[in-house]
């Protein structure tokens, strides 16, 4: 199964000003906005929203293998970092930024090239005023756990 069709790149701030973070990762799932260029590069994709979490999917491939023939950990660290991230995201007011602090990834079992479709789903564990904290399981089509990880998340400005 492909990837949905979808443009790439980013948004214009007049696209996304006067809209939540909830609002914008949402307009990118209806391709009212472009998605990121490295989830062209990486073939993932921002799947679902709601107040607190998000969910991404990927397909596996020889495209992010690593020297050893195994899909590489920077891949799944990265799902997950998204997927967390995009889980504070939504809870932010617009106009409000984050950054990611930490994210620790525990793997679970080999990724391979032909493991397929991956999900990654992310909610958030706490909302302070400054800091987030998100926690994140990837598993493969039959719901094995591939990786889980946890993220810290910093809220840079507020409007």
């Amino acid at each position: 199964m492909d990837a949905p069709p979808r443009t790439y790149g980013l948004a214009a701030p007049e696209q996304t000003a006067g809209k939540s973070g909830r609002e914008i990762l949402q307009a990118i799932i209806d391709g009212e906005l472009p998605a990121p260029p490295m989830a062209e590069t990486l073939r993932f994709w921002l799947a679902e929203v709601g107040d607190g979490y998000a969910a991404f999917e990927g397909e596996t491939g020889p495209h992010i293998l690593n020297p050893h023939g195994t899909v590489h950990g920077g891949w799944a660290m990265t799902l997950i970092d998204s997927a967390t991230g995009c889980a504070a995201h939504t809870l932010l007011e617009a106009g409000a930024k984050y950054t990611t602090v930490e994210t620790k990834v525990n793997f679970s079992r080999p990724i391979l090239a032909d493991t397929g479709r991956v999900r990654a789903e992310a909610h958030v564990v706490n909302k302070g005023r400054q800091i987030i904290s998100a926690e994140c399981r990837l598993v493969d089509a039959a719901g094995k756990v591939l990786a889980h990880g946890t993220s810290t998340l910093m809220v840079l400005s507020r409007p």
